[in-house]
């Protein structure tokens, strides 16, 4: 009798049915895939032995769904650069090994509706944000939320957990590799300033490059805007072409061929960003490298951490490596 009235969690009902907790909780919410045959032993079980709940643990009294939201940018473009697809890998892989499922939104700067059909009909026990934005609405909604989350990226917000790599000590250091080949002139061309990490990667490149003589074309987002940062990098006489990142510098190098700038002979390149993008070039180009299925994998953990009442830091940062190529020789 004294078992039959002992309160068990999920984890006492799936290690006596020899099954995962996402089993047991699903069986109990109705929710997910799952066999009715396994749904229906889950609860004969429950029946057979008197189960209550234990109001001071987390398991079946609110049905946790064992499912952690992803979200990032609705724009396809973006979306589909390999930093989102390298970042999910290593949040999928870190998911599964604690036995979670991971749920795919997007979101714009001027609509989370998504995510907030996400969170109110409570499909997932946490929130990675893929994207740290400077006036972040997501953010701002998820702290009101009440639910844990993480944001890939920094943000200006102490109290919100984050991860990232050290962008501004990665820039700066390689503007200041820049620095020592002696250019006449260097320009950055960076992207949309209410994106953080574009933000951080010119506060890097300034705090590296001075005092050389330089100019910074922000905002650049579409292909027609690179371009034209690219003409005014000409125009001011650079002989140093900086790119926030591989998209942009991706296009910088094709409007460069297209004029006949030859690399690194009349203008060294470099990206704050390698990727497949850019990988084909001739000259190989001198760029940062980063690891974004650690940075994935590494906000997953923390975040089920977080949602298992586990003490985490509040802000992490990663490393980066130095790629020196011909690009800048």
């Amino acid at each position: 009798m004294e078992e039959r009235l002992k309160t068990k969690t999920i984890e006492d009902v799936a290690n006596a049915l020899g099954i995962s907790k996402t089993t047991v909780s699903r069986s109990i919410s109705g929710k997910g895939r799952i066999s009715e045959i396994t749904r229906q032993k889950v609860l004969d079980y429950i029946a057979a032995t008197d189960y209550r709940p234990n109001p001071n643990a987390k398991g079946l009294a609110n049905a946790r769904t064992y499912n952690l939201a992803w979200v990032i940018p609705g724009d396809s473009e973006l979306a589909s650069l390999s930093f989102f697809q390298s970042c999910l890998q290593g949040v999928l892989d870190a998911a599964a090994q604690q036995d979670h499922d991971v749920l795919i939104v997007t979101v714009s700067p001027g609509n989370i509706s998504g995510l907030k059909r996400v969170v109110e009909n409570r499909k997932a026990d946490g929130v990675i944000l893929g994207q740290s934005l400077d006036k972040d609405m997501a953010v701002d909604y998820m702290k009101s939320s009440g639910l844990p989350f993480v944001v890939v990226g920094s943000t200006y917000d102490p109290e919100v957990l984050q991860v990232d790599n050290d962008h501004i000590s990665a820039c700066s250091e390689l503007s200041s590799i820049l620095k020592m080949k002696k250019p006449r002139f260097v320009t950055l061309i960076g992207g949309d300033q209410e994106i953080i990490v574009n933000t951080t990667r010119r506060q890097g490149f300034e705090a590296g490059i001075n005092p050389v003589r330089h100019s910074v074309y922000m905002n650049c987002v579409t292909v027609e805007e690179i371009e034209r940062a690219v003409e005014g990098a000409l125009s001011d006489g650079a002989d140093c072409l900086v790119c926030a990142d591989d998209r942009i510098c991706y296009h910088a190098l094709n409007r460069l061929k297209r004029d006949g700038v030859r690399i690194p002979e009349d203008m060294r390149v470099a990206s704050f960003y390698n990727s497949r993008l850019t990988e084909d070039f001739e000259p190989s180009i001198t760029s940062l490298h980063y690891d974004p299925a650690e940075l994935g994998a590494r906000a997953c953990r923390l975040l089920i951490d977080r949602i298992e009442g586990r003490e985490v830091p509040g802000r992490t940062l990663l490393g980066y490596e130095v790629l020196l190529k011909a690009s800048t020789r």
